[in-house]
């Protein structure tokens, strides 16, 4: 990218930032549980969800959240009275969210086994990984849930044409906003809160359009890392963090790979030559180099990876491992990449012709 587009990009990012004001998005399609409008919702309640038809009774009031993508969201609608307990964290939550999530239990850091997911009693359990559903290495399948009278829920940010793509799928469409807007739209109707979703969904569309103001980073190629360092998971081209990538106008380096995180060798990730590394900040340790300065360390340590240009000029924008992934904190990502393009790092990377 040449110096001259660089400095234009600084010069809109910095107005960008400077803006004060932002206006409301274009309303969503109503699909789905969204149909239930601003009234109280009607039970029972019939959602087509995943290929799956569930009906619920009544509203929830023992939900267990099995990934911190779908808690944030259960949170952020003001339902933590009604949650018996969440799992599978990658980072600390939301700091607004953090006193309402002290009053839920921690069923486990990771996926819970059955038995402790039973434990706790629920009467509904939502995910946003099918993975969790899987018979082989899963929490529970959705059938098996059901027979025991426990009605299950997977995020739309998961499912293309009713198949899970973490539970073995592939996508073929990038994934869209649309399908984060109903999860929130059906689990406040599930819960009989569809104004709660309603402004949920207006407060992230405000924050999207006032973060994409003047960001458009002129394609420079990224590559997304979440973690391991012996052999790395990185952002292909459909999913969450190429939807990032997509909405600051980056480019992903992984563009040709239809896998959520596919796990490359680091000869392809040079040979891809990213001006941009998007790093995964993870406050955990399953991988090694799921911590931010350890992936640092690494690719300045490695001999193949230090020759990077990128590595050189430490082009480096760190994420939260729920801002990579398909959920509310997207936009939280996309406002620090909006930051990081006007200030000094980007600069010195621009200097340098990356």
């Amino acid at each position: 990218m040449s110096n001259k587009r660089w400095a234009g990009l600084m010069a809109a990012a910095v107005l960008s930032v400077a803006a004060s004001g932002c206006g409301a998005s274009e309303p969503m399609p109503v699909e789905s549980a969204a149909a239930q409008g601003e009234g109280s919702t009607e039970y029972p309640l019939t959602l087509e969800n995943c290929g799956r038809e569930i009906t619920i009774e009544e509203a929830p009031q023992r939900a267990v959240s099995l990934d911190q993508n779908s808690t944030e969201i259960l949170l952020s609608l003001g339902l933590e009275d009604r949650m018996a307990g969440t799992a599978s964290w990658t980072d600390p939550v939301l700091e607004p969210l953090a006193a309402a999530n002290d009053e839920v239990p921690r069923l486990a850091d990771d996926a819970p086994t059955y038995e402790v997911l039973l434990d706790s009693d629920p009467d509904f359990v939502t995910a946003s990984f099918g993975r969790h559903f899987n018979a082989e290495g899963g929490v529970a399948p959705r059938d098996r849930l059901a027979e025991t009278g426990i009605e299950s829920y997977l995020s739309p940010t998961d499912c293309e044409d009713g198949t899970s793509i973490n539970g073995g799928g592939t996508r073929t469409r990038q994934l869209a906003l649309d399908a984060l807007h109903q999860e929130i739209r059906d689990l406040a109707a599930i819960f009989d809160v569809p104004e709660r979703g309603e402004q949920l969904i207006a407060e992230l569309e405000d924050r999207t359009e006032a973060a994409q103001e003047g960001l458009d980073l002129e394609g420079a190629s990224a590559a997304f890392w979440f973690a391991d360092t012996r052999t790395p998971y990185v952002a292909g081209g459909l999913g969450s963090a190429s939807l990032l990538a997509t909405l600051s106008g980056m480019g992903n380096a992984y563009a040709d790979t239809p896998d959520d995180w596919p796990a490359s060798g680091w000869e392809a990730f040079v040979e891809r030559e990213p001006q941009i590394i998007v790093l995964g900040d993870l406050h955990r340790d399953r991988f090694p180099g799921d911590r931010l300065q350890d992936k640092i360390d690494f690719l300045e340590s490695d001999p193949l990876t230090r020759t990077l240009p990128a590595v050189r000029d430490e082009c480096y924008i760190a994420l939260h491992g729920a801002e990579m992934n398909p959920s509310i904190r997207y936009v939280d990502g996309l406002e620090k990449i909006q930051a990081w393009a006007s200030g000094p790092d980007a600069e010195r990377c621009a200097a340098s012709g990356h």
